[in-house]
């Protein structure tokens, strides 16, 4: 199994970012493998177009992932690796929450800003 989430959030933050590489495209797209053409929530994350669809597909991409996981027989050894893509799906989820809200926050402070500018040059 590959680290679909992760590939598929690339594929998205490259839509995003207007990132037009087609060998990292096509390298994510590999990892991918059929997961690319399946419905689902990491087919819906590579195709996102702005931060907040990414966010929610990202968010149901690791409800499916802890599903994965609850399901999985403790014997299979597969199950470390699944643990261990928890965690790290985990530690992108709060840097995405970080970035995402970064975002917002610059969004509010250049209304901030502006403002200001008129206070100092009014009819400006």
């Amino acid at each position: 199994m590959a680290c679909h989430e992760i590939g598929a959030l690339r594929l998205a933050l490259m839509n995003i970012l207007g990132r037009d590489d087609d060998s990292e495209r096509q390298h994510e797209l590999a990892e991918l493998g059929p997961a690319a053409d399946q419905p689902g929530p990491i087919s819906s994350l590579m195709r996102a177009g702005d931060l907040d669809s990414l966010k929610r597909f990202y968010d149901a991409a690791i409800a499916k992932l802890e599903e994965r996981v609850a399901t999985t027989a403790a014997d299979d050894p597969q199950l470390p690796y699944l643990k261990t893509l928890i965690i790290l799906t985990k530690k992108v989820e709060l840097e995405l929450e970080n970035q995402i809200e970064g975002f917002s926050r610059l969004y509010r402070n250049l209304e901030d800003m502006h403002d200001f500018v008129h206070e100092i040059y009014p009819g400006s």
